[in-house]
């Protein structure tokens, strides 16, 4: 990585701007962890039954039943790549020198991945669809998917605004 020059980063040459994109960064981190540990879905069987699902209980209970392959699929998209993607958004906006041979290239990067932002969404939504398909059960969506839906789509935004500025 290149060398960090914090005074020629593109927050600290824009001081309000700074400040707004980086409350901005905080509120998607804070919406993922909400994504993360609250119910995403509420499910009903039987009429007797429930239980209430977050994501990261269900990427628990894969590994637990051996469905491994399953865990780390969802877990990479789900957990792994938001988080990555925020920090890389973070160090873009906040550390990197935007003058330095390296910034283009965590740039496109950040462009390449963003290309699958929403796969993450993809997967929530489609264990929602599958559950709600069921005949003997019933699947109430959470809050938690829409905080997860929130951060997923405010970190696209961040990182659409992010790479289109500090390219500049």
């Amino acid at each position: 990585m290149a060398a960090l020059n914090i005074r020629n980063s593109y927050a600290a040459r824009h001081p309000l701007r700074g400040v707004l994109i980086n409350l901005m960064l905080l509120l998607a981190c804070a919406l993922l962890a909400l994504g993360l540990k609250l119910p995403l879905v509420s499910i009903e069987k039987f009429w007797f039954f429930g239980n209430t699902v977050s994501l990261l209980s269900a990427i628990s209970q894969l590994w637990q039943e051996g469905e491994k392959g399953l865990a780390v699929l969802i877990g990479s998209f789900s957990l792994l790549f938001p988080v990555v993607k925020l920090l890389l958004l973070f160090y873009i906006w906040n550390l990197e020198d935007a003058r330095s041979p390296g910034h283009r290239k965590h740039l496109k990067w950040l462009n390449t991945y963003s290309k699958w932002s929403m796969l993450d969404v993809f997967v929530v939504a489609l264990l929602v669809v599958t559950l709600k398909l069921g005949m003997l059960a019933r699947a109430q969506v959470e809050f938690g998917l829409y905080a997860f839906a929130a951060s997923v789509i405010l970190t696209m935004i961040l990182s659409a605004w992010i790479g289109r500025h500090t390219a500049e």
